[in-house]
């Protein structure tokens, strides 16, 4: 029997700009297809006068703590301020503060620069660093907050209300993709229901997807499905804002990280994927196909969507005309059979689905069937 990888048979839409490949890589090497739609684009601001107006807003006077969030984010600061022929000025303004920084990336950046953290919080969220800095007492302090592509509203505001003075470094900013065709186009294909988990690694991406759904008039079909079939992953709670707020429910990883993240859509794929015991075999369903008995079975789009069909209910009888709505082009009660009869074929003719005289079909599941029994 050949080694079927964890993933074999599942598809993932990633939405990301920066890192796609990465999480893509991670997501293919366990075995899944991807499809790409990016959401979002990343617009650096080297020339842009809010970045440098902010740059010279904090060389001042001194200031007391640095936040760095990304490390793209501080590099890509420190490569302005040398453009700008203030790199020297910048980090020696910097060396004489306490520098906290949200994760190792950002930490490395700054090590880079030739200076070195005081903080680095060991989940990597914004909201220890957070934790940390109102704890040790903000009053009266002026802290520089590099922004990491979307504003932190809740944490230079959290900071100004214990008593700080916060700058706020914009050093990239998300805007909508130059291209939004891949993106419409994996909309249709989560629609559609070839898509079987959609991750998203920052609050811009999914609000962005969100807005496409909404201007051609797909938000609700969208809703619909990522409430109920297509595993929804965030890297965290600032991620899923825009879906929560829409009640669409998510998976996080415990670590905001893309590893991280790439386990939580794997581990959550395997869980929900129903594992049946049919005449006498364990049968999983996933998104392109099943394994039975340990064996991958591909299986083309129209029969697939009857055993999911079939699956939904496991043993009740589906009649002939719910299994017709289910074909993707729609079909008659020969199309159905058809399909069957592939679908059939596609199982190693296992026995798995059987027919009810003039009534339907069903899987062969019966109650007591459990792996202990089939074994």
């Amino acid at each position: 029997m050949t080694d079927v990888r964890p993933l074999a048979g599942f598809t993932v839409g990633i939405t990301a700009a920066r890192r796609a490949e990465e999480l893509g890589a991670l997501l293919v090497r366990q075995g899944a297809a991807v499809r790409y739609g990016p959401a979002i684009r990343i617009v650096p601001l080297a020339d842009d006068t809010e970045l440098h107006a902010a740059t010279m807003r904090l060389l001042e006077s001194p200031v007391d703590i640095v936040v760095a969030t990304t490390g793209i984010g501080f590099r890509g600061w420190i490569e302005a301020a040398e453009g700008w022929g203030l790199g020297e000025k910048v980090l020696d303004h910097l060396s004489n503060t306490s520098l906290l920084t949200r994760g190792p990336k950002a930490a490395g950046a700054v090590r880079t620069a030739g200076l070195a953290e005081d903080y680095s919080p060991a989940s990597e969220s914004s909201a220890e660093l957070l934790q940390y800095l109102t704890r040790s007492g903000v009053d009266g302090r002026r802290i520089a907050l590099q922004l990491h592509g979307e504003p932190l509203p809740y944490f230079a505001e959290a900071l100004r209300q214990a008593g700080a003075e916060v700058i706020e470094i914009p050093v990239y900013r998300w805007v909508a993709p130059a291209d939004p065709g891949p993106l419409d186009r994996l909309l249709d294909a989560v629609l559609e229901g070839t898509i079987d988990a959609l991750p998203f690694t920052s609050a811009p991406a999914a609000a962005s997807t969100v807005a496409m759904a909404r201007r051609t008039g797909r938000l609700g079909a969208l809703i619909e499905v990522l409430s109920n079939r297509v595993v929804v992953a965030c890297v965290g709670p600032i991620a899923a804002g825009p879906l929560a707020s829409l009640g669409i429910p998510t998976v996080q990883p415990r670590r905001s990280r893309i590893g991280a993240l790439a386990r939580t859509v794997a581990d959550t794929l395997v869980t929900v994927s129903p594992t049946l015991y049919a005449a006498g075999h364990v049968l999983q369903v996933r998104g392109t196909g099943a394994l039975v008995d340990g064996e991958w079975r591909e299986i083309a789009p129209a029969p697939m969507a009857l055993l999911r069909a079939l699956a939904r209910q496991p043993g009740r009888v589906v009649a002939r005309r719910e299994l017709s709505a289910e074909l993707p082009s729609g079909g008659e009660a020969h199309a159905v059979e058809t399909a069957i009869g592939r679908l059939r074929t596609s199982l190693g003719g296992a026995g798995v689905v059987q027919t009810v005289v003039k009534r339907g079909y069903r899987l062969a599941v019966n109650p007591g069937d459990t792996p202990a029994s089939i074994g």
